[in-house]
């Protein structure tokens, strides 16, 4: 009597990485979530205009990632820690920002998050409603995904552009200034 059988499972196994290789070779691309492409008024975008950030060769940093470092600091790192490193009682951001779709990031920070099962107890609350928060959402975004690319170091950034009229018009239409 031959035994075939336990050819059976390694014949499987190489069947299944045979296929996995050929479909990650059809895979598309991963989307630059990073890179600017266009600049509206101070406000830079990828090519899915998603916002990020835009840091010269000299350093200097655009307008929304010096205000999503002061923004940041105002509101997030009592829990998450400075510079979006995390702490003790919440994670990091800054990988965030670059691994988390710009979306869900967005979802994540207006309705909150609340994970708890045995193994983790997080709860993040809702900001939607604050408006420090809200106002300069994608300045927090652009800050973090800075961080988390590892182009901007630790620490107040030296040197930024100014802010575009229409950066300051949108900020005032959003916290209801005349």
């Amino acid at each position: 009597m031959t035994r075939i059988r336990p050819a059976l499972p390694m014949i499987f196994a190489v069947w299944t990485l045979m296929a996995g290789a050929a479909g990650a070779q059809d895979a598309p691309a991963a989307t630059d979530n990073i890179t600017a492409v266009r600049d509206e008024n101070g406000r830079y975008y990828t090519a899915d205009d998603v916002p990020t950030f835009n840091i010269a060769k000299d350093g200097t940093v655009d307008w929304m990632t010096y205000s999503g470092f002061r923004r940041y600091h105002s509101e997030c790192h009592v829990c998450h820690g400075p510079e979006g490193e995390g702490s003790s009682y919440a994670p990091a951001l800054k990988k965030s920002a670059i691994t988390m779709d710009y979306y869900a990031f967005v979802d994540v920070v207006t309705n909150g998050r609340k994970k708890v099962n045995v193994a983790e107890h997080s709860v993040m609350p809702a900001f939607g409603q604050n408006v420090n928060v809200m106002c300069y959402l994608d300045d927090i975004y652009t800050y973090l995904k800075a961080r988390g690319a590892d182009a901007l170091p630790r620490g107040r950034p030296a040197k930024k552009e100014p802010k575009s009229d229409a950066i300051r018009d949108a900020e005032n239409d959003c916290l209801g200034r005349d």
